[in-house]
């Protein structure tokens, strides 16, 4: 856990076209900026995708760096102990489950997703429970 105060997620890598990278030729100039890539060039998308998919992580970043810095670093500390405590599920594991414990601590206990109406509905059951509970007891 990195300590920051940032409500949005950081915007990601910046790459550069061969527009930005020519040299007096008009080539693209592998010494300075690295060898072309076309996935680079061709990656139309901007940096919202990135921003959704760590929005979470950043929030819950910024709120244990506050609860640290107004309470202490027991604070956060503990919290993520308790997490990590939950999130341990003894279960059996080819079952859909769900941890309310967790969203309490993580905050989502008020919140309606689709997880939560269709979980578990995706996937079905495997045809040998045996062999799943040795998996995850690593027999």
């Amino acid at each position: 856990m990195e300590p920051s105060f940032r409500i949005v997620p950081a915007g990601g890598p910046k790459s550069a076209s061969v527009q930005s990278t020519a040299n007096s030729l008009g080539l693209h100039d592998t010494l300075q900026y690295g060898p072309r890539t076309l996935a680079a060039e061709l990656k139309t998308e901007s940096g919202l995708k990135e921003r959704l998919e760590n929005w979470e992580e950043t929030q819950d970043n910024m709120k244990l760096t506050l609860q640290r810095n107004m309470h202490g670093m027991h604070a956060p500390l503990r919290l993520l102990m308790e997490r990590k405590i939950v999130s341990a599920n003894p279960h059996m594991p080819v079952f859909p489950q769900s941890n309310l414990h967790l969203d309490i601590l993580m905050g989502r206990d008020e919140t309606i997703e689709p997880v939560d109406i269709f979980g578990g509905m995706e996937t079905t059951a495997p045809q040998n429970i045996h062999s799943e509970m040795e998996k995850k007891l690593k027999m």
